[in-house]
C-alpha cells in the first residue's frame, strides 16, 4: 500500500475524531508554569495572561527561584547531560545523593532513578515478576501502569475500582508464586485516594507485595507530604512506590522507584528503561535535591494547597456543579459530554481561565469533565475570579441552574 493510500486512512481517522468532539488541541504557553500563565490559543494568536487551573504544579515550585538556581548550578558543576546510561559511565555523585534523599523522604530502603515515572512503571513488572507470578491491579490505574503490566509475563487480574471484596476473592483463589497488588495512590482523573489501609491489610493477609504509583501525592499528601502511605499510616506496609519529579517536585521530568533493597537491586540489573536510557540530566537532579530540601524546612506549601483545595471544592458544590467526590487538589467537574466539555473549556478561556476538557480516551466514554487542579501558586482572589467565570459559563451552557 502506498503512503498516499495510507494517508487517506489516517485523514479519515482524524476527521472521525474531530467529528466526535474528541480532537485535542494544545495550548501554547509563553511563560513559566505558575498560578497565572501567558497562553497563545489558537496557536499563533497573541498570548493572554490567564488563571491556570489545570497544572500538576501542586506546590507551586515550577518557577521557584531556588529551584531554578539549583538547576543552573547543576549545569555549571556537572554539565548538560551524561551521554550515557547509568551502568556504563552515566552515574554521578548527585544521582546517588538524590536516590538517598528520596529513600529518606519516602521512608523506603532504596531508590532507583528513571527518565520519567512512565519509564519507571514500564520497567517495574517485567523486571521483578515472571510467568508464575500474578499482578492484581485496580481497574483505574494510570496508562503507564497498564502498559508496564502488558510487558510482563505475569498473570493479570483486574479488580473493580477500590473494590476490596473483589480483590480479596482474586487473592484468595490465586496460586501464584509472587502476588503483587498495584494501585494509584491518588487516581489522577477522579482525584480519589486508594484505600491504602485496606490494601495493606489484604497484602499482609495474603502475603502479597503492595505497590503504589504516588505521582499525584508525593510532596503534599499526608501530614508532611510524603504521600498516601503516610496519609493512611501504612509507611511500613508498602513495598514499592513509583513516583515522578514532574508534578509537585519541581515539575520538570524524571521519576523513580523506591522500594525494598532487593527489589531495587534487581531493577538495576534488569529494568530495560534504566539499562538502555540516558541518565537523568544533572540540572533536573540538582533541582529535585533542592526541592526535597525545601520540603524538609516546613509544610507551608502543602498546607496552603490543602486550604485552597477545600475552598475551591466547597465553592463549586455550593454553586451546584456535579463533582467527583474527594478531598485533594484534583477537583473534576462532571459534564459527561465531550463536545460540551470542549465548549465549556473554550468559553472559560475567553474569560481568562485555563481549564482543559477531558474526554475519551483520557477518561471513559460519557465521563467527560473539566478537571481543575489546585496549586500553591494560586491565591483566593484568583479562585474567586475563576469561580465567577465558572458560574457564568455554567449558567450559559445550562450546566447549573
Amino acid at each position: 500500500m502506498s503512503y498516499k493510500e495510507i494517508k487517506e486512512i489516517y485523514v479519515k481517522e482524524i476527521a472521525k475524531i474531530k467529528n466526535e468532539g474528541l480532537y485535542k488541541e494544545e495550548r501554547i504557553i509563553c511563560s513559566a508554569q505558575s498560578g497565572k500563565v501567558s497562553v497563545s490559543f489558537p496557536a499563533g494568536t497573541a498570548p493572554r495572561t490567564i488563571i491556570n487551573l489545570c497544572s500538576n504544579n501542586y506546590l507551586g515550585l515550577s518557577d521557584h527561584p531556588d529551584v531554578i538556581k539549583a538547576a543552573h548550578q547543576g549545569l555549571d558543576e556537572r554539565g548538560f547531560g551524561m551521554s550515557s546510561v547509568r551502568f556504563i559511565c552515566g552515574t554521578q555523585d548527585i544521582h546517588k545523593k538524590l536516590e538517598n534523599k528520596l529513600s529518606e523522604f519516602l521512608k523506603m530502603e532504596d531508590t532507583i532513578l528513571f527518565a520519567s515515572c512512565f519509564d519507571a512503571n514500564a520497567a517495574l513488572f517485567e523486571a521483578i515478576l515472571g510467568e508464575e507470578d500474578g499482578i492484581f491491579s485496580d481497574k483505574l490505574v494510570h496508562a503507564s501502569l497498564i502498559d508496564g503490566i502488558r510487558l510482563s509475563k505475569a498473570k493479570r487480574h483486574i479488580y473493580g475500582h477500590s473494590n476490596m471484596s473483589e480483590l480479596e476473592d482474586l487473592l484468595k483463589s490465586s496460586s501464584c508464586r509472587i502476588k503483587l497488588i498495584i494501585t494509584d495512590g491518588v487516581f489522577s482523573m477522579d482525584g480519589d485516594m486508594a484505600k491504602l489501609d485496606e490494601l495493606a491489610h489484604l497484602a499482609d493477609k495474603y502475603q502479597a507485595l503492595l505497590a503504589v504509583d504516588d505521582s499525584h501525592a508525593t510532596g503534599f499528601i499526608g501530614k508532611t507530604g510524603r504521600g498516601t502511605h503516610e496519609y493512611f499510616n501504612v509507611m511500613d506496609k508498602v513495598d514499592i512506590i513509583t513516583t515522578t519529579f514532574g508534578k509537585a517536585l519541581g515539575g520538570a521530568t524524571g521519576g523513580c522507584i523506591s522500594a525494598r533493597k532487593e527489589i531495587v537491586d534487581l531493577l538495576r540489573q534488569r529494568a530495560r528503561p534504566y539499562l538502555f536510557s540516558n541518565s537523568v540530566m544533572p540540572a533536573v537532579v540538582a533541582s529535585t535535591i533542592r526541592v526535597l530540601d525545601l520540603l524538609a524546612q516546613n509544610t507551608q506549601r502543602r498546607d496552603k494547597l490543602e486550604t485552597l483545595s477545600i475552598h475551591w471544592r466547597e465553592s463549586l458544590i455550593k454553586a451546584g456543579f456535579d463533582l467527583k467526590p474527594g478531598n485533594g487538589p484534583i477537583v473534576p467537574i462532571m459534564l459527561y459530554d465531550a463536545k460540551l466539555a470542549q465548549e465549556f473549556s473554550q468559553k472559560l478561556y475567553q474569560l481568562g481561565i485555563f481549564a482543559v476538557g477531558f474526554f475519551y480516551p483520557v477518561v471513559p466514554k460519557e465521563q467527560a469533565r473539566i478537571r481543575t487542579q489546585m496549586s500553591a501558586a494560586l491565591n483566593e482572589s484568583q479562585l474567586e475570579e475563576a469561580l465567577e467565570g465558572f458560574l457564568k459559563v455554567g449558567k450559559e451552557l445550562r450546566v447549573i441552574p
